[in-house]
């Protein structure tokens, strides 16, 4: 039970903040606000969301990518951070956990995920 004061800051915290709806297994495309002295830019961080916890405003949501010479990247962000400019979701992944830490153990091809599809029904 949240004291009514806390509740009220969090809800003010989520107001005018709209995200997308995606889960792990999507892929998703992050545009990330980087300060660099006086300067901002916004830097994009592509990848597969493993995990998505938390709730409210401590959901917190994991990307992994590969980067150079096949390194895996992992960044953690909270869902409603001031520095996280834009949420794409490129693709949806077919998959049957919540969580998708097993892919850290996988490279290449095996480290693939389906793209769910939407069947049309054509019967009539």
């Amino acid at each position: 039970m949240k004291n009514r004061y806390i509740e009220n800051f969090e809800k003010s915290q989520l107001d005018g903040k709209n995200v997308p709806q995606f889960k792990a297994g999507d892929t998703l495309r992050l545009g990330i606000k980087i300060q660099e002295g006086d300067k901002t830019r916004i830097q994009n961080f592509e990848g597969v969301c493993i995990a998505v916890r938390g709730n409210g405003v401590d959901k917190t949501f994991t990307v992994r990518k590969m980067g150079a010479n096949n390194i895996g990247v992992e960044k953690i962000f909270p869902l409603y951070s001031d520095s996280l400019e834009k949420i794409e979701v490129l693709r949806i992944g077919r998959v049957r956990r919540a969580k998708l830490y097993y892919l850290r153990n996988r490279r290449g091809k095996a480290a693939r995920i389906k793209e769910l599809r939407k069947e049309v029904n054509n019967n009539k």
